[in-house]
């Protein structure tokens, strides 16, 4: 994958291009997401990716012009106008799905496919979401992942999570990252998507892993019932990153939209 920039009307936006297909646009989670991100090059292998990083992600600026729910949305539109794409499958996971859903609600002409993977965005009180901001380095692994060592492996790429030089890089990457994903996350990630969910009329998949314990598999059918027509597509022994888990399982979910 190759790190672009475009320019919107506020701010430039940077990112990751490859692949070649039908077009598709992804937008990342709360933790960001990078060039050997395997489940990008896997859907760069049937299309053509455009991975844009969220304002205060990676190496791009921030963007306090970019203040609520409503900002992102339509930032989002901005960064697929600047691109010259028309109908590109929209593709989120966690708050990039929360974004897309928006997406698709506030423009429903001009999302015909959506793949929503295990998004954000609705609230059940009976089953409260973890407040990732007060989530410690090592309890992350048991919150994203199904197999916990694994993914603590995938975290920590072999670092010692309890080394300082770790802890202040991570630290302080987080603080940054978080600081923008707060916006629509913080303190609950719910900014009213369910009153608008019936204005999808985008062909819709959602990929929902069986284990997920960030966002749990009840939300899916939240999101079923809302959304006209979506299928659910269950990923056994995955969590909330089954994209890194079942790769090539959410990419099969991915390409029935094309």
């Amino acid at each position: 994958m190759e790190l672009k920039t475009v320019q919107t009307p506020h701010v430039p936006v940077r990112y990751f291009e490859g692949g070649s297909g039908p077009d598709l646009v992804f937008l990342h989670a709360a933790g960001g997401v990078t060039a050997e991100d395997p489940f990008l090059n896997a859907l760069a292998k049937s299309h053509h990716v455009y991975a844009p990083l969220v304002p205060g992600y990676g190496d791009s600026e921030e963007a306090p012009e970019i203040r609520d729910m409503l900002d992102f949305t339509l930032h989002s539109w901005d960064v697929v106008e600047a691109l010259g794409l028309k109908d590109p499958i929209l593709v989120g996971h966690s708050m990039g799905g929360m974004i897309a859903a928006e997406m698709a609600a506030i423009a429903p002409n001009d999302v015909s496919r959506l793949a929503l993977i295990a998004p954000a965005g609705l609230w059940d009180d009976d089953h409260p979401i973890p407040d990732l901001f007060s989530t410690l380095p090592y309890e992350m692994p048991a919150l994203l992942f199904h197999d916990e060592a694994a993914g603590a492996a995938i975290m920590t790429a072999g670092r010692n999570v309890e080394d300082p030089g770790f802890l202040q890089t991570y630290l302080v990457t987080n603080a940054r990252q978080l600081g923008m994903a707060g916006r629509i996350l913080f303190p609950i990630p719910e900014r009213g998507l369910s009153q608008r969910l019936y204005r999808v009329k985008a062909r819709t998949v959602l990929v929902w892993g069986d284990s997920d314990r960030l966002i749990p598999p009840v939300y899916a059918h939240a999101f079923k019932k809302g959304i006209k027509g979506a299928e659910l597509v269950s990923i056994p022994e995955a969590g909330h990153m089954v994209t890194l888990e079942k790769t090539a399982a959410v990419v099969e979910a991915v390409s029935r939209l094309g």
